[in-house]
This record gives C-alpha cells, structure tokens and sequence, in this order.
C-alpha cells in the first residue's frame, strides 16, 4: 500500500500505527514526522539536556516500532503509551545520572480505597446486581447502558432499537423500581438516611 504523505496526514495515529505493523513504510514515516517532534519537546523538558532527549525519543520510537506488528487498537491511544515510554526512559536516565539513592525515593501513594471501602463497595455491587436481575429485561438493558456503562439516551435507542423516548422511560421505571427494591437496605449499605 503507498498512498501519498498527505493522505496519511489525515490519518489517526493508530490507522497510522497499524498500516505500519502490516508493512507500510510510508506511514512510519508519517507517523515519525507528526510523533517525533512533540515527544522530543516533552524529553526535553524533562531531561534539561537535549542529546539525552534525543537518545530517548529514538529509544521510545523504536520500541513503538518493535510493538506494531501487536498493537491492540482501542485499548490505549499511541500518542499516550508513548508519553508514557518517554517518561519513564526519562525517570531511569535522571535517577542514573543522579546517582539518586533508592531509600530516598518516596513510596508511591495507595490509590486504592482502604479495604473496608472496597468491602462496602462490593456489597453494594452485590446487592445492585441482585436487584437489577429483579428487572425486567428491557428495563435492566437501558438502565444498566445507561447508568453503569455511561451511554448517552440516543446510543441506546440506537442499541436497543427503540425511541429515546422509550429510553427516557425504561431508565425511569428502572431507576424508581432499583430504588423501592433497595430502600430499605440503605442502611446496611452505608447510606445515611438523612
């Protein structure tokens, strides 16, 4: 495939990614030409020493490179795993030079909830499941698409093949019938009844 360097300037750059990964030059370059110039500014600013940055933005190429063939598209955007390669070849090269001591470095923080929160979250989660499956289908698929997986009212109907309007009001009866069938566990759920 050799389309023309313009065309592929109209390209994602995961439409560029995987052109390359099946053998198309072209979009390596492309995809070089739009790439390289941002991540070396990025390793620029982090490393305060140019011929590093450099070193790294080859190395970071490089690596995306060797992973096209493998690249998952929908699941990361290439432009975020690379500024995400870039710094961390950064954090290496700057705690080498550095000589930084490893006791010195800080804990990473816990971003995890402590586990009584995550105990709580899960019988929430429990009992949300068991009183979504007390639904009727119809109900349970709008409301579930609507509120746990973020879809706006139009994608459902799309999905579901009815009206918004009928969207607008299966998540109503949905939502009223989830909340008469766990009000009275509020309580043991974590919920304040104030």
């Amino acid at each position: 495939m050799n389309m023309a360097l313009d065309q592929m300037n109209e390209m994602s750059d995961e439409t560029l990614l995987d052109l390359y990964g099946q053998g198309d030059p072209a979009a390596a370059r492309a995809l070089t030409l739009r790439l390289t110039p941002r991540v070396l500014g990025y390793a620029a600013r982090l490393l305060t020493d140019r011929a590093e940055a450099e070193d790294v933005t080859q190395e970071a190429m490089l690596r995306l490179w060797k992973m096209a063939p493998d690249w998952r598209s929908g699941e990361a955007k290439v432009s975020t795993w690379l500024y995400r390669v870039v710094t961390n070849l950064c954090t290496d090269r700057l705690r080498r030079t550095r000589g930084v001591d490893i006791d010195a470095v800080p804990e990473p923080e816990d971003d995890q909830p402590a586990a009584d929160e995550r105990l709580q979250q899960a019988t929430r989660m429990a009992a949300l499941d068991k009183a979504l499956a007390t639904l009727p289908d119809r109900q349970r698929e709008a409301v579930v698409l609507r509120h746990i997986e973020g879809l706006s009212n139009p994608e459902i109907a799309e999905i579901l093949d009815i009206s918004v309007e009928a969207v607008e009001s299966l998540t109503a009866r949905g939502k009223r019938a989830l909340a008469a069938a766990l009000s009275d566990q509020r309580e043991e759920l974590g919920y304040s009844n104030g």
